[in-house]
């Protein structure tokens, strides 16, 4: 499929920090993806908190599977819009690395817990995972991925006007144009996100019987989908009619995205991935109508789904879990294990607090439950 004019092509990349000879016939965002895939941090997502703890239920999604079909809709819509699917991908894939165990729970915590230090954010420990904590490679720290990959993990949510933590140091050393929007695939990645969980939280939402189907029909997209799921789905079993309900929202939202996209393309009429980059607003969007629906579907979620009494229960036990794993480790760092107390060093708290952070960051839902029995309860060895 030959590429738009707009889109990230070889000839017009900026390369890499460390110089690699590229390897054909894979382009170097098929090798970026390919690296994201193999990192131990990618694995991890297996085990840690989508909305559910990992151990609540075999068939609720995961950090792995989200990322899965988050990249599953950016190269569909990567392709209708003759873009780079390849980095779309990539972007995908490697958007939540960065997330700590037990979801946004444990991110919270995490930043309440290391405020005086900086605090945690997920997007900048994503970058720092990809771009320092790997050791995959002899000659550099990190798994050394393309600017353009680095550029969209940095600001897939748009321009970054006052950048903190990480993200400012990194770009500190390799300039990342954070004043900018990102490339447009990029942007597919970051709008795949909300497609993704929408349909899955959905889905989970009425697996775990947080609320029914006829709970949805209020929902502008949903509650039509969910009335052509119906038509089309007579005397079928409820599993059969949640699918038939969540395909159609998934399809009316890329399709809503595609047409809105295709008009922005239409007005600016941009001649190279810079144009994209340099636009006054995003050029990958939803219609006014599906941004307004979108705004309603995540406050349905947030009330009947994220702030459920259920949810709410393990929420506050991560959170806890969390910040006395933080507490207790920041203020006794010799009691990590031997390569994180190395890092960790002696007499440099502000150090020794980042890398806690780092050691916590990386942990699944299982680890970080066993960790903290092994540092709290005295009837099982350290």
């Amino acid at each position: 499929m030959s590429l738009a004019a707009y889109a990230v092509t070889a000839e017009t990349a900026r390369g890499r920090l460390h110089h690699e000879p590229e390897a054909p016939p894979r382009s170097p965002w098929q090798r970026d993806r390919d690296r994201i895939i193999h990192s131990s941090a990618f694995r991890k997502l297996q085990y840690k908190t989508q909305v559910f703890v990992n151990h609540e239920g075999d068939f609720f999604r995961t950090r792995l599977t989200h990322s899965i079909e988050v990249a599953q809709i950016a190269r569909s819509i990567a392709r209708a819009l003759h873009l780079n699917e390849d980095l779309a991908e990539a972007l995908s894939l490697a958007h939540d690395l960065g997330h700590p165990p037990f979801g946004h729970a444990g991110e919270e915590a995490l930043d309440a817990a290391s405020r005086q230090f900086g605090g945690f954010d997920h997007n900048g420990q994503s970058l720092r995972v990809v771009t320092l904590l790997e050791s995959r490679y002899a000659s550099f720290d990190g798994l050394n991925l393309t600017w353009e990959t680095l550029e969209g993990l940095a600001k897939h949510n748009g321009p970054v006007a006052r950048p903190r933590g990480y993200i400012a140091e990194y770009d500190g050393r390799h300039r990342l144009d954070l004043g900018s929007y990102p490339s447009a695939e990029a942007q597919v990645a970051a709008l795949a996100d909300d497609i993704a969980y929408h349909g899955h939280d959905l889905d989970d939402g009425m697996r775990a019987r947080l609320f029914t189907p006829d709970d949805l029909a209020h929902l502008p997209v949903v509650g039509p989908a969910l009335a052509a799921a119906r038509r089309a789905s007579l005397d079928v079993p409820p599993p059969r009619l949640r699918h038939e309900t969540i395909r159609r929202v998934i399809d009316a939202m890329v399709t809503d995205l595609l047409t809105e996209t295709g008009r922005r393309l239409a007005a600016l009429g941009p001649a190279s991935s810079d144009a994209i980059r340099h636009a006054k607003k995003p050029v990958v969007a939803f219609g006014a109508a599906m941004a307004d629906a979108n705004l309603v579907i995540k406050d349905f979620l947030r009330t009947r789904m994220y702030r459920h009494w259920r949810v709410n229960r393990m929420t506050l036990k991560a959170r806890r879990l969390t910040e006395e794993l933080w507490t207790l480790l920041c203020a006794h760092p010799s009691l990590l294990p031997d390569d994180w107390r190395a890092r960790a060093g002696e007499g440099n708290t502000h150090r020794a607090a980042s890398i806690v952070s780092d050691y916590i960051a990386g942990m699944t839902d299982r680890f970080a439950m066993d960790e903290h029995r092994r540092l709290t309860d005295l009837s099982i060895p350290g």
